[in-house]
């Protein structure tokens, strides 16, 4: 087994890459890619990285099964004392429990293997409180998940076992840790009975180990004496079709003990034989390095495959991201073209505005002539978002990508676009704090003209906004605020207040759309990560390559 610090060097670099890959858009394939990212950190994290920091350390067989199948059973029976419970009562085993010889202790009370675990040992002949040891958990961890240490003279050093929960439990927190503690096992012990050995969720995971290559054992627990022979070969055959016809495989028939009653442990003759395959498999170094070579190269020879899958499930919610993106781009870019196209034609000064425009100065004044600009290019903005608004919600109703960005939710979330009130509040505070500037401008030029002959500045401040706002249809607002304060002083104010005017427009649509956005840009999608990936999967390949 390559245990090289630069393989072990390269293996920490692309598990740091997996662990910065985020895949939060709802796309298709992207919880399968969660699983996959799932299981390779569990891998890295909790056997492959150690294992090869610590070859010496001991064989880790993980006891894996259906709900019933007698695990905890025939761990105990391994062991020779009641180390897990077992009983009638589904899910039995809450807390996974590992049991090691004590010279071995020291390799599995710290965080060398399974670091998301909190410890947790009991003095000799003391019995397991169910409860405190949930309480000790949830002291822990945000899990709520101990890891139950346990030490046995009777197991040969070099050996640990590990009672794994339900890789089929009620109970998600339970699968999930099953799925995780399997992956860092060094001999998986996928254990199933005589009514249940052709259920989909056992075979998932010996299809998993097929893959990864690992070293896999089978026990067909509580066989009925009168079919164990028909049973025996069935099962045979299935694992045959399925290509793990050479995997060691170990019957066991239906006992008394097996229900759990009594003290939980099957007689010795009916254990045996694999405990001593076990026993083979620590004691003779060649069996050994077999054993933990062929799990460890299986994993890192699946990371050729699992990789690239997982970049490109990266790509794709990058590519998705940019999709979404750019659908919010268009909508306000449309409209802020539009705005600009409308304005030129004087589509503010219409309805009041165009009342009060027409009506002046005999019978509107400059302040109400100016208030009723103001409130229809409020308007104006309005209609702009909403319209973009409808054109993303339409769009992105469509996106499978776009599932967790309903309207309704995001206003509710920091940053998000908020309630219809809130969004005319913030365009209406915009051409707002413009007028207040409009108007300050209107009242220096004024004071730069004679006393006498000046112009009033609301006067001047109201001509302007007409003639920046009313297009076509303001052509004499122009007029006359050269009139009043001369030609070089209107297109002095022209272009200043079209300047601000612009800035007005573009504050508030790139504004709104940004608010848009900012959903999207807090998942942090980016493309770095799938390149990352590549290029750690590239270098670990190389440093394989050169041993």
């Amino acid at each position: 087994m390559d245990v090289r610090p630069q393989l072990i060097d390269a293996l920490s670099a692309l598990r740091d890459r997996v662990a910065a890959v985020r895949l939060p858009l709802p796309l298709p394939g992207a919880e399968r890619a969660r699983q996959t990212r799932a299981e390779l950190l569990a891998q890295l994290d909790d056997y492959l990285v150690p294992r090869l920091r610590a070859p010496e350390a001991p064989l880790l067989a993980v006891i894996g099964g259906s709900t019933g199948a007698g695990k905890s059973t025939l761990v105990n029976s391994l062991v020779g004392c009641r180390v897990s419970e077992a009983g009638v009562l589904r899910p039995t085993t809450r807390t996974p429990v590992l049991v090691c010889h004590p010279d071995d202790h020291h390799w599995f009370a710290g965080v060398r293997v399974l670091p998301q675990l909190t410890r947790v040992w009991l003095p000799p002949g003391q019995a397991p409180d169910p409860d405190r040891l949930d309480q000790a958990g949830a002291d822990g961890d945000q899990d709520g998940t101990v890891l139950r240490v346990e030490t046995a003279a009777t197991l040969p050093r070099g050996l640990a076992l590990l009672d794994a929960p339900d890789i089929d439990s009620l109970v998600v927190r339970n699968r999930v840790l099953a799925a995780e503690l399997i992956c860092a096992a060094d001999v998986w012990v996928m254990v199933t009975t005589a009514s249940r050995y052709a259920d989909a969720v056992p075979w998932h995971m010996l299809r998993t180990a097929k893959e990864y290559d690992a070293c896999l054992v089978t026990v067909l627990d509580r066989v009925p004496h009168q079919v164990i022979g028909e049973v025996s070969r069935q099962y045979a055959a299935l694992l045959t079709r399925a290509g793990l016809g050479d995997v060691p495989r170990f019957t066991i028939p239906e006992l008394p003990e097996s229900a759990g009653g009594g003290r939980g442990l099957l007689p010795t003759t009916a254990v045996a034989p694999l405990q001593a395959w076990l026993t083979h498999r620590v004691q003779d170094p060649a069996a050994r390095q077999q054993a933990v070579s062929r799990t460890a190269c299986g994993v890192i020879d699946s990371l050729g495959m699992r990789m690239p899958e997982l970049a490109g499930a990266v790509a794709a919610q990058y590519a998705a991201a940019v999709r979404l993106t750019g659908v919010v781009d268009e909508a306000y870019g449309r409209e802020s073209e539009r705005v600009r196209r409308r304005l030129a034609n004087g589509a503010v000064l219409a309805g009041a505005a165009r009342t009060r425009w027409r009506g002046y100065p005999l019978y509107s004044t400059a302040g109400e002539l100016l208030d009723a600009l103001v409130e229809s290019l409020v308007a104006l903005l309005q209609c702009a978002v909403a319209a973009a608004d409808e054109k993303v919600r339409w769009t992105w109703q469509r996106d499978p990508a776009a599932g967790n960005f309903r309207f309704e939710d995001v206003g509710r979330e920091a940053g998000g676009w908020g309630p219809a009130e809130d969004i005319q509040g913030r365009i209406a505070v915009a051409v707002r704090r413009w007028r207040r500037v409009l108007e300050e401008l209107a009242e220096e030029e004024a004071r730069l003209l004679d006393r006498n002959a000046a112009p009033d500045a609301e006067t001047v401040a109201a001509l302007l906004a007409a003639t920046l706002l009313g297009g076509r249809r303001a052509r004499g607002a122009g007029e006359q605020l050269a009139e009043r304060i001369g030609a070089q002083g209107a297109l002095r104010l022209r272009d200043k207040g079209g300047a601000l005017l612009t800035d007005c427009l573009e504050k508030v649509l790139h504004g709104e759309r940004d608010r848009r956005l900012a959903p999207l840009d807090a998942l942090e999608v980016a493309p770095e990560p799938q390149a990352e990936l590549i290029a750690a999967l590239s270098v670990l390949q190389r440093e394989r390559s050169r041993r």
